[in-house]
């Protein structure tokens, strides 16, 4: 009897032990809170895909501190749900849905003129909404569709919300690249990846080209007040991940360790919400922020001319004059 109760112990021992080095692992992981406290009245805000994931908990948290937060989905339905939930939460009545899919430059240019005639102000702008990891696809002007949403039509609503951004000054834009920009290659024999698609390469690709137009805005608007910087919020299990093996068979043992491992939404926007509402980044510009840190992007992403030369065929993709 009692050398049973000794292989129990034993093996409760053992198993405090293990389920103790998951908590300490993921509490390491998921790293710390932005514990600021600064107020957002007055200030207007547009996140792209603030209905789910990192984007809404961003949405969530400004509204707390007092902004008015528009959110620009695809989905109004799941807009006005993550709406009322944020609303419930922070109490605060000026937030709202508008419609705005980046596959769709029309969708774009429809909400940009909105906010242009029915905001008075714009002063942060959040390009958070992205895909990953998708089968090819192309958006409605035939762009590869992690190009197409993540890169291109963030390009794009940026372009044509910089005059809003600029009579609101000092204002931001922050851009969501994250660490895979460092596998990352700009194909300009085949950007479009109309030759070959693989989609891990897709991905990285869009989210290099993120950090390249951050640094290449920067420079291009530094006289204007309005401030330019990436923002990487580290690996986290959110609903970008639907695509992968491990987001659909979410109670096998690798998905189980992926739970306990990535950050969960809420610490992954820790960084964003640093970024936007941190006085520092009222005139610090053209950085890259992981963990409330400033570190260098990849030497491509650095890459001056390959910016330039990403920005012209930018332009004329998305037929900016």
């Amino acid at each position: 009897m009692a050398e049973r109760l000794t292989k129990i112990f034993y093996i409760l021992s053992a198993g405090g032990t293990f389920f103790g080095a998951l908590a300490v692992g993921r509490s390491y992981m998921s790293g710390n809170k932005y514990t600021g406290t600064e107020e957002m009245y007055g200030k207007t805000v547009v996140i792209t895909g603030a209905n789910r994931g990192i984007g809404k908990e961003t949405a969530k948290n400004l509204a707390k501190r007092g902004a008015r937060v528009i959110m620009a989905c695809k989905d109004m339905e799941k807009c006005k749900e993550a709406r009322n939930d944020i609303y419930n939460q922070t109490f605060n009545k000026n937030v709202e849905c508008r419609l705005c899919d980046l596959a769709s430059l029309e969708s774009i240019k429809n909400f940009s003129d909105q906010i242009k005639k029915e905001e008075k102000f714009l002063h942060v702008l959040i390009n958070n909404a992205g895909v990953m990891w998708c089968p090819k696809s192309l958006t409605k002007e035939g762009f590869e569709r992690h190009l197409g949403v993540n890169y291109l039509g963030h390009f794009y609503l940026t372009h044509q919300l910089l005059p809003k951004l600029i009579e609101s000054s000092p204002s931001r834009v922050i851009n969501i690249s994250c660490k895979d920009h460092i596998k990352g290659k700009i194909n300009f024999d085949d950007l479009n990846s109309s030759k070959n698609y693989d989609q891990e390469e897709a991905y990285n690709q869009s989210k290099l080209a993120n950090v390249m137009f951050s640094n290449e805005l920067a420079e291009r608007i530094k006289d204007y007040g309005v401030t330019v910087n990436c923002v990487d919020p580290g690996y986290s299990y959110t609903d970008l991940m639907r695509n992968s093996s491990v987001y659909k068979s979410p109670y096998s043992p690798v998905s189980f360790f992926f739970k306990m491992f990535l950050k969960t939404a809420e610490m992954a926007a820790q960084s964003v919400i640093y970024t936007a509402v941190s006085p520092r980044y009222e005139t610090e510009t053209a950085k890259y922020i992981k963990d409330f840190q400033e570190i260098e992007p990849s030497e491509e992403a650095l890459n001056k001319q390959d910016s330039k030369r990403l920005w012209l065929i930018s332009e004329k993709w998305t037929r900016l004059k």
